[in-house]
């Protein structure tokens, strides 16, 4: 999967990250502009500002270790015979936006401290809160963008696509939980690994199953992947592609609108030569 990435929906909102605001500055400047902010005491600021400052000068170790004695929470994973309990440490689960929200809803003197993730895999919540607490999940990447550290668990020819789909579901997990450093880990492993004709029609079939239409991140690599190769890998699962063409009639048409902006742009080239100059490139891939 490691493609260039080419866009296929324009008008799709791109995701944004949010931005610290600091309050304190911008009550200040409303003081100086005369708009009857109340200016407080010099003694009050001062002590203010060395609390906003508390934080940045703790250790990482510090930090940690305050993690670390925070309350233990519940995660409710699965469903049937393979729902499992994971535990994790409250104050590492709220830097999550969809786990700070169901951590306030406990109240102040909750009897259970439980989240359920009953539509959730396992193995994706344990790479979220391997995540969580290392900053990384296995498998991991390599120096130099070498590849990913040997899975055992994975097939080494792999006919279903789950060495891709493992990141699929933490990548659509984290999207879920609002952790967009995540996400990016697990779209960087994806484009790192290659599979079978059968094994990318399991992912494309999971991605437009579970990814919003304006979600050009990770779909639009995928249309990509099969219009520089759908007239080759096609004949190596031409069933599954065409059962995944008509079970998701917009996975058909980006391959399509891609193949047909390639012809095109083709064309022009041929038609006016002079366009070109004499010194191509080849656009850098990846």
């Amino acid at each position: 999967m490691a493609e260039p990435e080419v866009q296929i929906i324009d008008d799709g909102p791109e995701e944004a990250t949010g931005a610290d605001v600091e309050m304190g500055g911008a009550a200040a400047a409303g003081a100086e502009n005369g708009d009857g902010a109340e200016e407080k005491p010099e003694d009050e600021t001062v002590a203010e500002e060395e609390e906003e400052g508390k934080e940045e000068d703790t250790p990482p170790s510090q930090i940690f270790i305050d993690y670390l004695k925070s309350p233990i929470v519940e995660l409710l994973v699965g469903e049937g015979d393979q729902q499992t309990i994971l535990n994790s440490h409250q104050a590492l689960l709220t830097k999550s936006p969809y786990f700070r929200a169901a951590v306030e809803a406990f109240g102040e003197n909750p009897t259970s401290r439980r989240i359920p993730l009953t539509s959730e895999q396992i193995d994706a919540v344990g790479c979220f809160l391997q995540y969580m607490y290392t900053g990384e999940y296995f498998p991991r990447r390599l120096s130099s963008d070498k590849g990913l550290e040997h899975d055992p668990t994975q097939p080494q020819h792999d006919e279903s696509g789950e060495p891709l789909l493992k990141h699929a579901r933490v990548y659509t997990l984290a999207h879920k939980l609002g952790i967009t450093e995540l996400k990016s880990l697990a779209m960087s492993k994806i484009h790192l690994i290659h599979s079978t004709a059968k094994g990318e029609i399991a992912y494309a079939r999971y991605v437009y199953a579970n990814t919003a239409p304006d979600d050009i991140s990770i779909r639009k690599p995928v249309a990509r992947f099969w219009s520089l190769r759908s007239h080759v890998l096609r004949h190596e699962a031409e069933e599954e592609f065409r059962k995944m063409c008509l079970e998701f009639p917009q996975f058909g048409f980006d391959v399509l609108s891609l193949v047909l902006d390639a012809r095109e742009k083709g064309k022009g080239e041929r038609d006016h030569p002079e366009k070109l100059g004499s010194a191509r490139k080849r656009a850098r891939q990846g």
